[in-house]
């Protein structure tokens, strides 16, 4: 095979100005794709919150233990099929060890997490974003922080707190359960997403 040095030196003059170009699409394709993922994980905290707080009214504490075992991953399902994109909630104190450990990447952003809500930060506002690369491909990842609101403690908060009915029920449906202790303010979990490239 011959060298062509002219088309070469061609393509390597060329290559700033293609990175360059580059540079701003992709910042743009980030933007669109973070603003696509607040959307999403808004929403899976919105309608799982509201079908909490309806059966709660309507079936009682022990009752509501259903909608995160069941209706959260069925509607994080519909959204993931909708989108083409894995949407879940984690934590690292797992209720659900099945569907909601988080993997290594997730670990570390819940664990910082916990550190910028301790140093103050308000819980609600904890998210992050990047791209990265891993052995199946490269994704845009993205997790919002859920935190723990008073609704959250009949389910979540200390031995003490949880209702006689509702500690039957976890220990039922949730023999491992990890997932109680907590205080108003700390974090839950997160809402994770992550988007194939």
């Amino acid at each position: 095979m011959r060298l062509n040095i002219g088309g070469a030196l061609y393509l390597l003059a060329m290559a700033p100005v293609a990175m360059a170009i580059a540079r701003p699409a992709l910042a743009q394709d980030t933007a669109s794709m973070l603003t696509a993922s607040r959307q999403v994980a808004a929403k899976l905290i919105q309608e799982v919150g509201a079908q909490l707080r309806e059966e709660l009214a309507k079936g009682g504490a022990d009752e509501a233990v259903a909608v995160c075992r069941t209706v959260a991953p069925e509607i994080a399902g519909r959204m993931s099929r909708q989108t083409g994109w894995r949407v879940s909630r984690v934590s690292l104190k797992t209720r659900n060890p099945a569907l909601g450990t988080p993997d290594e990447w997730e670990q570390r952003v819940l664990a910082d997490f916990d550190r910028r809500a301790a140093a103050g930060e308000k819980p609600e506002t904890l998210e992050f974003s990047e791209i990265v690369s891993e052995p199946a491909g490269r994704f845009f990842r993205y997790i919002k922080a859920i935190p723990v609101q008073a609704l959250c403690l009949i389910c979540h908060g200390s031995t003490e707190a949880i209702p006689e009915a509702v500690h039957k029920r976890l220990w039922l449906e949730y023999p491992h359960d990890r997932a109680t202790g907590y205080t108003v303010g700390q974090i839950r979990g997160g809402v994770t997403i992550k988007q194939p490239l």
